[in-house]
């Protein structure tokens, strides 16, 4: 019996074949999802219309879309960025709560819940962004720190600090950042401080830029720069990166401080872009997702950008889907996490080929078929 797959001599890496499994995984997910359908009596055709339609049928969806995109695309860059140095850090939850915070912090200048002095104009766009990269890169920063000198594991460390960051958002805004009343949040930032939106009539904010800006500069720093490509020999191998010269723990440090940094810029996008206020449960999980998109672009920071807006999209529709066709929400959560496995899984194809037999192969066996029926 001939084996279903052969290896191939070389990887199938081109532009073509990548786009090519990736649509076969989002068919097959959306395929299998759509089964799921059936026993709730839903239409599954109508249910990805609608998905469709509320994330991009509309100057409004496409808006929210993209609002939800921004701190994934942001996040996903500190992921290749940091994850090409070598290191295994998955903490920018953490990164991305200190970030709001210190943008919070910085925004709320002159209150007793900010900074003593409330800053000009002109000096409130540089400052505020500075001082949100800045804790962001010091916060992953430290978990570098542990890894590239004492060799602690970068993985757990930066996990725990997650829940760290999390509660020293809940101390600060239950204590003192918060605002007068009962519910556990900073006072509403200043219109001044607010992120200016790009769209019309929609949430869609300037922070959809500064993402752009980001992956441009990922872009540039990985493909077209030495010391992108001194982060990169780090990362694949330390010992070589030495023998050639590299200072290994400079590089993977200006990883960690440069990805800190960007998801930082997350946290900055969502306070300053869209909560406008500093409150407890502000992430929900986009750290983590940040890497799982991350993951679908292959590490490309190009890539990252229509796969977080595809993943944006999911989740804007995925409310209006469940709404239109009564489906459970768990069902929504299945759909996306097929997609994710599915597109991951699609990597086979690049290094498998699917073993279909020849037409003479057929026209042997059906000679044979014939003669024993």
């Amino acid at each position: 019996m001939k084996p279903l797959l052969i290896k191939r001599h070389i990887p199938a890496d081109s532009s073509l074949a990548l786009a090519g499994t990736t649509l076969l995984a989002l068919l097959v997910a959306f395929i299998l999802a759509g089964l799921l359908f059936i026993p709730f009596g839903a239409n599954p055709l109508a249910a990805f219309t609608s998905l469709f339609d509320e994330a991009f049928g509309s100057l409004r969806g496409f808006a929210q879309t993209l609002v939800q995109a921004t701190p994934l695309i942001l996040i996903a860059q500190a992921t290749i960025v940091i994850w090409r140095g070598g290191l295994g850090y998955i903490g920018f939850e953490g990164c991305f709560l200190v970030g709001a915070a210190a943008a919070s912090w910085v925004a709320l200048g002159g209150t007793p819940q900010g900074m003593a002095i409330m800053l000009p104009v002109w000096a409130f766009w540089p400052v505020v962004m500075i001082a949100a990269f800045a804790a962001g890169g010091v916060w992953a920063g430290m978990v570098g720190f542990l890894r590239v000198r004492f060799g602690g594991n970068d993985v757990l460390i930066s996990l725990m600090a997650n829940y760290v960051a999390a509660f020293l958002i809940q101390y600060l805004v239950s204590g003192p950042m918060r605002a007068v009343g009962d519910l556990p949040q900073t006072p509403r930032l200043p219109m001044e401080s607010w992120l200016g939106f790009i769209l019309p009539g929609t949430r869609a904010h300037v922070g959809l830029l500064i993402a752009l800006v980001c992956s441009v500069f990922v872009w540039a720093l990985i493909r077209k720069t030495p010391m992108g490509y001194e982060i990169i020999v780090s990362g694949l191998n330390p010992k070589a990166a030495r023998y050639g010269g590299i200072n290994v723990i400079r590089r993977q440090m200006l990883a960690v401080f440069l990805g800190g940094g960007m998801a930082a810029l997350a946290g900055l996008c969502a306070v300053l872009g869209v909560q406008h206020r500093l409150m407890d449960g502000l992430a929900g999980g986009v750290g983590f997702v940040g890497v799982v998109v991350a993951l679908l672009a292959r590490l490309n920071p190009l890539i990252v950008i229509p796969t977080a807006i595809l993943y944006g999209g999911l989740e804007v529709g995925g409310s209006a889907m469940q709404r239109e066709s009564g489906l459970p929400t768990s069902v929504i959560f299945i759909l996306e996490s097929l997609v994710v496995l599915l597109i991951l899984a699609g990597d086979i194809l690049r290094y498998y080929r699917i073993n279909w037999p020849t037409r003479t192969e057929q026209a042997l066996i059906d000679p044979v078929t014939e003669s024993k029926s």
